[in-house]
């Protein structure tokens, strides 16, 4: 038999390589990155899943699939927590309407588009049937909100739109919030807004939605999910109500919001056209059916009296 002959300090040297190599792999872990920090897993409305910016000072949607129940044309809220209104959101775009007959399918409220500011030049315009449909809604007893659909460049005109709407909303009363609605507009070729960043379009429905509260009104934030993941630094507007526009059978916007957009494809009695279908959350044990800002759950919607007119 034959004996393996063994150097001296042959096992410490072995040992050292060891320790070495050990120390180099924790290092290696130690290196590794996050690629996820602060962020959340969201629903992306496709059945998948998508990385989005965590705002920790944002609250949280509390909203679960099972309180929410669909009848074939509408989706219904059977949970106990809110007191639940059904809505429509409409335009020039939906033609002439029968509000009597849209009131007679069961709709409480719609949220109107006063004006809007195009997307090729820039110009400001009112929406052709908006006086119309708010008079005829409002006869027909349902409650009005109103939105802009903004194009704004920059923050000065975003204050611009907001200064136009005002001098539209004159006279009138409002049930429900103003709402900032700015979209990106596709299929159509290059926008003049295309180059916009999510920062100034924060800064763009900041600066509106003030302008519209300091004229007494409640400010509101209309948004669909990429824009609101992704553009809007949402945690820099939670002084206004969310809408957020997320299409679906259960609302799954992650973020705490207080008006759903569920549909684009809806129909309703007395509309010829499809219109977009949405619910509105109240609390459960507030006292008014009108929409609370954020901040205050006492206010109402809108002031007392009519504000002031302001040129555009």
């Amino acid at each position: 038999m034959r004996f393996r002959t063994v150097r001296p300090g042959a096992s410490a040297a072995a040992l050292t390589a060891a320790l070495l190599l050990l120390l180099g792999s924790c290092e290696r872990r130690e290196a590794y990155t996050d690629t996820h920090a602060g962020m959340v897993s969201v629903a992306d409305g496709t059945g998948g899943q998508m990385w989005v910016p965590l705002y920790d000072e944002v609250p949280v949607s509390a909203f679960s699939s099972d309180e929410f129940a669909s009848d074939g044309t509408y989706i219904n809220y059977i949970g106990t927590q809110y007191k639940v209104q059904r809505g429509i959101d409409v335009s020039e775009h939906q033609g002439e309407i029968n509000w009597q007959a849209v009131r007679g399918d069961g709709v409480e409220f719609a949220v109107i588009r006063a004006g809007y500011r195009g997307y090729s030049e820039g110009s400001l315009y009112e929406d052709a049937f908006f006086r119309r449909n708010i008079a005829d809604a409002q006869a027909a007893g349902i409650k009005v909100g109103i939105y802009f659909f903004s194009q704004a460049a920059h923050e000065t005109e975003a204050e611009e739109e907001a200064a136009f709407l005002l001098g539209l909303l004159a006279g009138y009363t409002l049930d429900l919030p103003v709402f900032y609605d700015w979209e990106r507009v596709t299929g159509v070729g290059k926008t003049r807004v295309d180059e916009v960043s999510g920062e100034t379009l924060t800064d763009c429905a900041a600066a509106f939605c003030t302008i519209v509260e300091n004229a007494g009104y409640t400010a509101g934030v209309y948004f669909y999910r990429s824009l609101g993941y992704y553009d809007y630094a949402i945690d820099r507007l939670t002084d206004y109500v969310f809408w957020a526009g997320a299409p679906g059978i259960a609302p799954d916007f992650y973020y705490q919001h207080t008006m759903w957009q569920y549909s684009f494809t809806g129909r309703v009695s007395g509309i010829e056209t499809e219109t977009d279908l949405n619910l509105l959350f109240l609390p459960a044990e507030a006292d008014s059916e009108r929409v609370p800002p954020p901040d205050d759950t006492d206010a109402a919607v809108p002031p007392e009296a009519a504000p002031p007119s302001v040129s555009g």
